[in-house]
């Protein structure tokens, strides 16, 4: 017989809820801030070909930092979503929302890796591996609330929600593909991500499967 699942409702435990959206919040803002630290300008490479090419050497960690940035604000725009229309918790949506959490604080670390040696094959699986595994325990919490009763969302969005983070990963998981032919072309295909947020393509492509 399956372990019956101990829910507290939102409104009666108010309290306990906002320490945990509090919680989170602060986990992606303290992950936003650290990306800007792999940014940096080294006074002897100043001191041998002048400020102007010292920024220009930085390109790779300005487009990693741009990146890293918008990824994972759009991860804490749909964390928020998710959690505004949460009516219940338990300790097990705790623990998935502390796993995921744990893949967002490791973006800075790959970001930088990313920066550093973004021609290299380990740097572009390292990201895109991180990115994966972001997007998919994400997908598994949502899912996990809504199979359990925690959440208010409809059946529909939640099957829109499962095509665009499968979408979304499967673009991380190609770049790996094409990383090992040429790791420098890779990133490239990050930009499939804009057909997901572009002409409902979401959003058609559920309706077309499910009607």
């Amino acid at each position: 017989m399956a372990h019956e699942r101990e829910l507290k409702k939102r409104e009666e435990n108010e309290l306990e809820f906002g320490r945990i959206v509090a919680f989170s919040d602060g986990v992606f803002s303290i992950a936003i801030t650290l990306l800007v630290l792999a940014i940096g300008v080294d006074n002897k490479e100043v001191l041998q070909v002048g400020l102007g090419q010292a920024l220009l050497n930085q390109h790779e960690a300005l487009l990693a930092y741009a990146i890293s940035f918008a990824v994972i604000g759009r991860f804490w725009v749909i964390h928020h979503g998710f959690f505004g229309e949460v009516k219940a918790f338990d300790s097990r949506l705790i623990a998935l929302n502390m796993l995921y959490l744990g893949w967002i604080v490791l973006i800075p670390f790959s970001s930088q890796v990313l920066g550093e040696y973004g021609g290299q094959l380990p740097a572009v699986v390292l990201y895109s591996a991180n990115l994966t595994g972001v997007v998919l325990i994400g997908q598994w919490m949502r899912w996990d609330a809504h199979q359990a009763g925690l959440t208010e969302r409809d059946e529909m969005t939640g099957r829109e929600d499962l095509i665009s983070s499968l979408f979304i990963a499967g673009v991380f998981l190609l770049s790996i593909v094409v990383a090992l032919w040429d790791a420098s072309v890779a990133p490239f295909t990050w930009f499939l991500l804009f057909i997901e947020g572009r002409g409902h393509f979401v959003e058609r492509f559920t309706h077309r499967i499910w009607g």
